[in-house]
């Protein structure tokens, strides 16, 4: 599996960062009726696939959990960096496709990828217990991703309005982006976001 980011003793610091989720649909159902064996070997898939497609951008792997893993693109420009974390995840939304259909055939489930990107002020460092730090990333922007992730429908990839608009002030157009409804948060603004779909809407969330 992909590891997350190991210690590099580096300050902690607050910067600007585009933060991914990437969640896998339907692995849950998949770990219920595969051999454990396979069901490491088909999450091993996954996340090199992702992990692959992260770095290939310049971003960076920060933790995997359960079904999903934690991306975050920073050290450059905001226009840069916005445009490598959305070309990353056009990357996995286009590359996974043939994964899913080799498991398909392979064991008769479906799966898909679902991901949220948000960009904002995050706080990098390491943590953890004394033994075995890591490198982190901590919050509001990691957890608006995660709410953006949850509102991403199988095989799609939603992004916040700031991290859109980013991207269109540098004359970058995400064709395929359209408006959804915005996203409701306790005692603040809606937050409007963006999804980019798939050309043929997958039948499961």
């Amino acid at each position: 599996m992909a590891a997350p980011a190991v210690r590099d003793d580096a300050p902690a610091k607050r910067q600007k960062a585009v933060v991914a989720l990437i969640e896998l649909r339907n692995f849950t159902r998949m770990s219920e009726v595969l051999d454990p064996v396979k069901v490491l070997a088909l999450a091993d898939d996954f996340f090199a696939l992702v992990a692959r497609a992260v770095v290939a951008h310049d971003g960076e792997v920060f933790a995997v959990q359960n079904d999903s893993l934690l991306a975050a693109f920073r050290n450059r420009a905001t226009t840069r960096l916005a445009q490598q974390a959305v070309n990353a995840a056009q990357a996995i939304q286009r590359e996974f496709g043939a994964l899913a259909e080799s498991w398909e055939r392979g064991y008769g489930l479906k799966t898909a990828i679902a991901q949220g990107l948000h960009l904002g002020e995050t706080v990098f460092g390491n943590a953890g217990p004394a033994v075995s730090q890591r490198g982190v990333v901590f919050g509001d922007t990691v957890s608006i991703a995660q709410r953006l992730v949850h509102r991403a429908r199988a095989g799609e990839f939603v992004l916040s309005e700031v991290l859109f608009d980013t991207l269109a002030g540098a004359g970058i157009d995400l064709e395929a982006a359209e408006e959804l409804p915005a996203l409701e948060l306790a005692r603040r603004a809606p937050i409007p976001i963006y999804g980019v779909l798939l050309d043929t809407r997958l039948d499961f969330t």
